[in-house]
């Protein structure tokens, strides 16, 4: 008996560290024609209308590493709606899906969330100031942006994944809060 063929989901922030959705694979991957950017204002999961958060998304240009999740056909319509759930609450983001170089050479096409340049909550270009403003502002449903900045720099870090960009912002808000985020527990991401 054939086994039915598998989707492919592709995390560059919080999907990484906290996927909320079954996989059968999860495997360090690659995809070229865009980089991980704090580039979309939060107005609901770390932050608000009224005091908007930063988070990632996948803005163009350059590469950026990242994980895929391979996930069953029998799943796929309960993980996709899922995730449209999660990612989809201003529709911020385009559905996208992208070629992924995994880890030993296999290539993916797969799901991935690409900041919508077009859309309102597109926040592409802030000088450092802007960014830092907005993120200890920001408070959403999901928590605080400072913790999400926090989880998802010390998640690319365990995964061997250097950005420059998160490292110096974490540097400047554990200055702020006398915080070490190697000690963040994975509970309140």
């Amino acid at each position: 008996m054939r086994m039915p063929p598998s989707k492919w989901v592709f995390a560059y922030g919080s999907l990484m560290w906290r996927p909320g959705f079954l996989h059968d694979e999860m495997v360090p991957a690659k995809v070229t024609g865009y980089h991980r950017a704090l580039c979309v204002y939060s107005h609901v999961h770390r932050g608000t209308p009224d005091r908007p958060g930063l988070v990632l998304g996948l803005d163009e240009g350059g590469e950026c590493f990242g994980l895929a999740y391979r996930v069953g056909q029998d799943n796929w319509p309960a993980v996709l709606n899922y995730l449209r759930e999660r990612e989809q609450a201003n529709y911020a983001y385009k559905e996208v899906e992208l070629e992924m170089l995994l880890e030993g050479g296999r290539i993916a096409h797969g799901l991935a969330f690409v900041a919508d340049r077009l859309h309102r909550q597109y926040a592409g270009g802030l000088n450092l100031d802007s960014m830092l403003r907005l993120i200890r502002q920001g408070h959403g449903v999901s928590g605080a942006n400072t913790d999400y900045i926090f989880n998802t720099c010390r998640h690319l870090l365990e995964a061997g994944i250097h950005d420059s960009g998160l490292k110096e912002l974490v540097a400047v808000l554990q200055r702020d809060q006398a915080f070490d985020f190697h000690t963040l527990s994975d509970e309140k991401k």
